[in-house]
């Protein structure tokens, strides 16, 4: 017998600090399991599936994430509605921001799609410990105006291997990105947090597994003085073999953005 199935894009926003992850995994509290959780609580008895447009690590938070929701027999008949229900039952730390109806055609992993992640962090000092969710305390003094100058290197079409965790000779590691800056931070505040706080901007169609906390990593090394601005050039040349060593904490990692061409 033929089932009719409906297709629609939802997205959501969420803070990754107290969650194992995007991805289901047994014995542990993830995104995809509590969102699940809670659709199966509002819907019922009705079939249903889901597909996250991206695997966010422990820790990581979201502004603007996304997921495809496959329902099975009825449609939702109501938008304003089933949202206020969801919301109304998801935990505290993860809203439903809209929906919207889409084809058989459209594929949320698969689809083209331009993210944007930002990476909050201070230096210097010990932070208010409310701060822990969003914002990376990085301990030693480091020089923001090289990590500024070292941000922009990343731009453009290069090899990102070393910028891949466990990277294998299999693996497409020659990436795009169309943006990566650092910048004073005016987007993310509250009273507790520092006068100075900082946000590095990257922007493009694909990241590879930790890669964007390698990046910061290397940047993070950089302001110590650890590197050089020439090493980093070096690191993203076609034949490069250097593995990165060090990984910048995760709970300073907001997805910002996720946009669908």
């Amino acid at each position: 017998m033929f089932t009719k199935r409906f297709y629609y894009l939802i997205k959501i926003q969420y803070l990754g600090y107290r969650f194992h992850g995007w991805q289901k995994q047994p014995d542990v509290k993830t995104l995809h399991f509590m969102i699940d959780r809670t659709l199966k609580y509002i819907l019922g008895k009705q079939r249903f599936k889901t597909l996250g447009a991206g695997r966010t690590d422990a820790m990581v938070s979201a502004n603007e994430a996304a997921l495809e929701l496959f329902l099975y027999d009825e449609p939702i008949k109501d938008f304003e509605e089933f949202l206020k229900d969801f919301n109304y039952n998801l935990p505290q730390d993860i809203r439903a921001l809209s929906i919207k109806e889409v084809d058989d055609t459209f594929n949320v992993i698969q689809d083209s799609k331009i993210k944007e992640y930002h990476y909050v962090f201070s230096e210097g000092t010990k932070n208010h410990p409310f701060c822990a969710p969003i914002l990376s305390t990085i301990l030693d003094p480091l020089d923001v105006e090289v990590m500024k100058s070292g941000a922009k290197l990343f731009e453009g079409t290069h090899n990102f291997k070393p910028y891949c965790y466990k990277a294998t000779d299999k693996g497409e590691y020659t990436r795009t990105i169309e943006l990566s800056e650092i910048i004073e931070n005016t987007i993310y505040t509250a009273s507790f947090f520092p006068n100075k706080t900082y946000v590095y901007k990257i922007r493009g169609k694909g990241f590879m597994r930790n890669q964007i906390r390698l990046m910061v990593g290397c940047l993070i090394k950089l302001g110590r003085g650890e590197v050089t601005l020439e090493y980093i050039e070096s690191t993203l040349k076609p034949n490069c073999t250097e593995i990165m060593d060090y990984i910048a904490p995760a709970s300073g990692l907001i997805l910002h953005t996720l946009n669908f061409d």
